[in-house]
């Protein structure tokens, strides 16, 4: 069973996210901020992770996801924000600033999710 670790401090995305991905069969769990996500990345070792962009500090999702790959995990990663629409910017997955795999607007329908990880999953095998 595939394990995905969602970060975000948002504790209704977290809920929604577990709930929708359990209900499909993966195990999920969480951490609420940078320092417990790393911490939990480490411990739990998931096969996906789902970050959010703006935490305790407006850049954590996006400082996480570098310091990451620089640390040479090779995970999936799926960034959520609603930075773009909140402030009208256009934040977009970039190798070097962004290193992530998908980037996705919240609020994400449950569909979408679901198959964006059943995507990124099925690509690393």
């Amino acid at each position: 069973m595939p394990k995905i670790l969602i970060v975000d401090d948002d504790p209704d995305i977290v809920e929604a996210g577990k709930l929708v991905l359990e209900r499909e069969g993966f195990e999920v769990v969480s951490a609420p901020n940078k320092r417990e996500g790393l911490k939990m990345l480490e411990e739990t070792k998931p096969d996906l992770l789902i970050l959010d962009v703006m935490m305790e500090e407006p850049d954590d999702g996006l400082r996480m996801a570098r310091d990451i790959r620089k640390a040479g995990h090779t995970l999936p990663i799926i960034m959520l924000t609603s930075v773009n629409a909140a402030m009208g910017l256009n934040i977009d997955k970039d190798e070097e600033m962004v290193p992530v795999e998908e980037f996705q607007s919240k609020p994400v329908e449950p569909a979408t999710l679901v198959a964006k990880v059943q995507k990124l999953l099925a690509s690393t095998k």
